[in-house]
Parts: structure tokens; sequence; C-alpha cells
């Protein structure tokens, strides 16, 4: 299962509004090759699942997994830091066994 933090589920929200989306669209989080750790986070709006997608809601907001990035991505949650010191979208990932120092890309 995939959650998500009061305050990124309030950003999503807002995001979601400000680009004139409709509450149908629904998060997409999937794990790509990539970044300084092997493994990148990829984050965006989409309307329909794909075949095999895992759906799980939190706090109001559907969010879409593929079967492949779920094995990554279990017991994963989506926060969200605004302000002078804030990173924006982060993921707090207990299968992560080491991150960047952007947050951005991990390994398992």
């Amino acid at each position: 299962m995939v959650t998500v933090s009061q305050e990124a589920a309030d950003k999503i929200i807002e995001l979601r509004r400000q680009d004139g989306l409709t509450e149908d669209f629904s998060v997409r989080v999937a794990v790509k090759g990539g970044g300084c750790s092997g493994l990148m986070y990829d984050l965006n709006f989409a309307s329909e699942p794909q075949a095999g997608d895992m759906i799980f809601e939190d706090k109001g907001v559907k969010v879409m997994v593929d079967k492949k990035s779920i094995l990554y991505l279990a017991g994963t949650e989506l926060q969200y830091s605004g302000g002078l010191n804030g990173k924006g979208f982060t993921f707090f990932n207990p299968n992560a066994s080491r991150t960047c120092g952007c947050g951005e890309s991990f390994a398992v």
C-alpha cells in the first residue's frame, strides 16, 4: 500500500485544481531506472488506470501504482514539505537501503 500525508494530499488537490483537472484524475507513482542511486520516483496525474495497476485511496487522493513498481513502493508514504526549506514532494520509503541527497532516487 502507498499512503499520502495530509500535507501531500492538500498539495495534490491544490495542483489538480490549478491544472484544471477533475477529481477523476489520480496520482500515478512509478519507479524507473536512473538517478544517482539507481532507481527514480516518477509522479504525475493520470485519468485512467493501466492494466494491472493497483489503486489505493488515502485522505481523498487516489494513487495508482503499476505491478512492478509496487515491489519497491510497498509501505511508502508520499509526503510534501513547502516553505523556505521545503523540498516539495518526497517519499518515505522503508524499502530503500540508501537515497541520494535530493531524495529523488534510491536503491534497495
